[in-house]
């Protein structure tokens, strides 16, 4: 996959959820917490009448003619009317021109689907779904704070590839406080006995400010070591392998030909437009992001047409730090023909104790092994960001 110039990609933020998450910190809200009174179809359709302004304005300021993904998060998306989700991408339409292979995804918490559900949001243009699963584990659901049932996970995925979505992806959440080793290993097992092609496996990571930190800062649950976490994710590498998903970039696996490439136009550092209360945006090394609350956000597209909130042109230090940050995270890695002899000579250690791969060195590139990536950002600052200045 490469840069180009003609490509932009967009994501599109939801930002509603029924209940907030304890370990959430994403820019998300609750009815309640907006005080919102309205029916969900009324919050839908003027919600997404917003978003179509800001995509309006993204065709006016982007000279992009392409547009290769388009990622709807959030919050949860599937709260949304798909009809009203349909717009947006009929919108993007009408302004660019869709690839011929143009990915189309939308993550959905596994209460809120249903067969009908996905059948419209395929009608709409949607081609694949990432379901957050997390665990299939009750007691570690609970400690997350997450309302679904886990049963109602394998129902969901079952239901979308029914539905006819090819591309099936779960998400995964591991270090969970009171997690055993057990019990990641059922959620994997679960996770894998379902018919997907894409597998998403991140390290709980406790945020300030939210209901887990406040949890962990009284001393009702307690933060697993990190030897743990690295075992975790060695058990969950070796079973993705194993069963036909391979890593792709650090925290994310799949079969062949599944790639996300929303993650991947990220780590490439490609061009993309985020719309929606706080999205970040970025184009040619010039990133921006808007106004984080609902409210503010309408405030500013409905007064000005303009979202923005702050934005910044990284440096040429910057974009290389950048891109030393990303390259590092994917198999191919970075090429040793774009480092200085500082660099090189801080890798080698690395190369030695086998955290880099001998047969990808030898072929001219910085890749990662298996352990070499539970260090990955230690070799980022140790041994390629130190020597750039």
């Amino acid at each position: 996959m490469e840069v180009r110039a003609d490509h932009l990609a967009f994501y599109i933020h939801i930002p509603y959820c029924v209940k907030r998450c304890g370990y959430c910190d994403f820019n998300t809200y609750t009815p309640a917490e907006l005080q919102i009174q309205s029916s969900l179809e009324v919050i839908s359709h003027d919600y997404i009448d917003l978003l179509l302004r800001e995509i309006d304005r993204a065709a006016k300021i982007s000279s992009a003619k392409f547009v290769p993904s388009i990622f709807f998060g959030g919050g949860t998306p599937t709260l949304m009317v798909p009809e009203d989700l349909g717009r947006v991408i009929t919108a993007i339409k009408s302004h660019f021109i869709l690839d011929e292979n143009c990915e189309i995804t939308i993550e959905a918490n596994p209460d809120t689907v249903s067969p009908e559900l996905l059948e419209k949001l395929l009608r709409v243009g949607f081609n694949r779904i990432s379901f957050g699963m997390q665990s299939a584990v009750p007691h570690v659901l609970e400690v997350l704070d997450r309302t679904h049932n886990p049963a109602n996970v394998e129902k969901a995925v079952l239901a979308a590839r029914g539905a006819g979505f090819k591309e099936v992806s779960v998400d995964l959440i591991y270090g969970t406080p009171g997690e055993s080793m057990a019990d990641w290993e059922l959620t994997l097992d679960t996770a894998l006995a379902l018919p997907i092609s894409h597998i998403s496996a991140y390290a709980l990571i406790v945020e300030e400010g939210t209901k887990l930190a406040a949890r962990v800062k009284r001393g009702e649950i307690v933060i697993p070591d990190d030897d743990e976490t690295a075992d975790k994710y060695i058990l969950a590498d070796n079973k993705f392998k194993d069963a036909g998903l391979n890593w792709y970039e650090l925290s994310n696996w799949s079969r062949e030909g599944s790639e996300s490439k929303h993650n991947m136009f990220y780590w490439i550092g490609a061009n993309w437009w985020g719309a929606g209360p706080g999205a970040h945006s970025h184009i040619d090394g010039r990133r921006w992001w808007n106004v984080k609350h609902p409210a503010a956000y309408k405030e500013k597209i409905l007064t000005s047409g303009d979202p923005t909130h702050e934005s910044e042109v990284l440096s040429s230090l910057e974009r290389e730090e950048e891109r030393l940050l990303l390259n590092i995270r994917l198999p191919q890695g970075i090429a040793l023909s774009t480092l200085n002899e500082g660099q090189l000579t801080n890798l080698r250690p690395f190369l030695n104790d086998g955290h880099l791969s001998t047969e990808m060195w030898e072929q001219g590139r910085v890749s990662l092994t298996q352990t070499g990536r539970l260090l990955a950002d230690r070799i980022v600052r140790d041994a390629l960001t130190e020597s750039l200045i």
